[in-house]
Parts: C-alpha cells; sequence; structure tokens
C-alpha cells in the first residue's frame, strides 16, 4: 500500500490523468486532474469573495488575510495604473486571488499545481495580452499602432524599427508565461528529488539512515523558499499584467 503512494519519478507529479472521461461528437470533454483542481480553485475564490461582505469592526485572523490581500492589490493597481485603474481592479484582484491560490494549494503533496504547465500560463498570458490590445485599441483607435513606431525616426529604418518593437511587444507574452511556469516546475522538482534522496537514504537503513537528516533539513528550508516563491510568482505575473496594461493605455 506504501507503495502506491510514492511517485517514482519527479516529473510524475505534473502528469494530466483523467478524472471522468466524456466525449461528445467526436469531441473530448474529459475532466482531467488539472481541470479538477481548477474548479476546486475557483469555487474557493468564489466563496472568499462572498466572505468579503461578512466582516466585523475588530478583525480576526482570517478577515486579517483577507484585508492584507485586498490592500496588497489596491496599491498596486494605484501605483501601476492611477485612479483609471479602479475600472480594472475586479479583473486584477481576481487574476491575483487565482495564481496565488493554485500556486499555494500546488504545494500541498498529492495536489495539483495549475500553473506548473505551460499550456495554462501561456493560454492565461496570451488571453490577458489580446484583451489588453483590444482595450488600447478601443482606447486610442488607429492611433494605438503607433506604440510600434516613435516619432522622429528616419525612414531608412522604419521597418526594421518596427519589426524589432513588434517582436519586443508581442515576447512579453513568452516571457509572462514562462517565467510563471518555470518557477513553478523546478521548485516542484527539486522539492521531490530531495525528498527522494532524503527517503532513500533512510531505506537504506544503518549510518546513511541518520545521515538522511541532512537533506530532510534542507528540504523543510526549500518548501518555506517554495511558499514564498508561489507567492512572489502570483504577485509578479499580476504586477506585470498591470504594467502592460498601463502601456497601452497611457501609450509609452
Amino acid at each position: 500500500m506504501l507503495n502506491y503512494f510514492i511517485i517514482a519519478s519527479p516529473l510524475e507529479q505534473f502528469e494530466i490523468v483523467t478524472v471522468l472521461p466524456l466525449t461528445l461528437f467526436g469531441f473530448n470533454f474529459s475532466l482531467t486532474n488539472s481541470g479538477l483542481f481548477f474548479w476546486y480553485h475557483f469555487f474557493l475564490i468564489f466563496w472568499l469573495s462572498l466572505s468579503f461582505y461578512k466582516s466585523s469592526v475588530i478583525p480576526n485572523s482570517w478577515q486579517l488575510v483577507k484585508e492584507s490581500l485586498y490592500i496588497v492589490t489596491v496599491d498596486m493597481v494605484r501605483d501601476n495604473l492611477g485612479v483609471k485603474g479602479e475600472f480594472y481592479f475586479p479583473f486584477i484582484f481576481s487574476l491575483y486571488l487565482i495564481l496565488l491560490m493554485s500556486n499555494l494549494i500546488g504545494m500541498v503533496p498529492y495536489s495539483f499545481t495549475v500553473t506548473s504547465h505551460i499550456i495554462f500560463t501561456f493560454g492565461l498570458a496570451l488571453s490577458i495580452f489580446i484583451g489588453i490590445n483590444i482595450i488600447g485599441i478601443r482606447a486610442h483607435g488607429f492611433k494605438f499602432f503607433a506604440l510600434f513606431l516613435p516619432r522622429g525616426v528616419p525612414l531608412a529604418i522604419v521597418p526594421l524599427l518596427i519589426t524589432i518593437e513588434f517582436l519586443s511587444y508581442t515576447v512579453k507574452v513568452f516571457t509572462l508565461s514562462i517565467r510563471l511556469f518555470a518557477n513553478m516546475t523546478s521548485g516542484h522538482t527539486l522539492l521531490k528529488i530531495i525528498a527522494g534522496f532524503a527517503w532513500t537514504m533512510l531505506s537504506a537503513g544503518g549510518l546513511l539512515a541518520i545521515f538522511h537528516l541532512i537533506p530532510l533539513s534542507l528540504l523543510v528550508a526549500l518548501i518555506g523558499l517554495e511558499f514564498a516563491i508561489a507567492g512572489l510568482q502570483a504577485y509578479v505575473f499580476t504586477l506585470l499584467t498591470c504594467i502592460y496594461l498601463n502601456d497601452v493605455l497611457d501609450m509609452h
């Protein structure tokens, strides 16, 4: 029974497994472990949002956590978007909560880290990128495309400059998605490798069983670091979204 819960490969924790197979009209609508945990995160955030309406004058510990998350997001929006960012606050706050929840729940043993898959982070970054550009076009019309051509540029280098600006602009999608995906995947993989190393030393018995405390102590320290990275990466992703949104609104 014990062997059933032991993951043989450090990368097996990222495997997408079908939980509820479902096929309609030749299309696969099966529910996977990734989708299951995402919906779990969604309902937790929905419950958390409803709980914001239940607050007391003297806050308890849970209310302080909720207020801290709210204040962090408000400061982020205010510092990067100013007054105009109030309209986009619900989106920014929802984005921050879903990423933070996904990263933190992924730290629970035998759970699933949704943000450890490039398809999720890239899809999210691409959706945000498309939405931000739609906002920029609606706000500035055709003047929005002047973002790729600064004023006073010699005509001879215009094609080259437009190409460079366009590539540097679109690469934001990849940097935004790869940063989150790479940090979560590498961190979880490292934790599994060190945990497996400590378990192997303990199973060997003898003198090695005593020295397994060394990788075990390192594992405890890395878990704390990984929790910090989980919160930081959610914050960075949301912060960069605010910065990119501000760029198209103010045409920086």
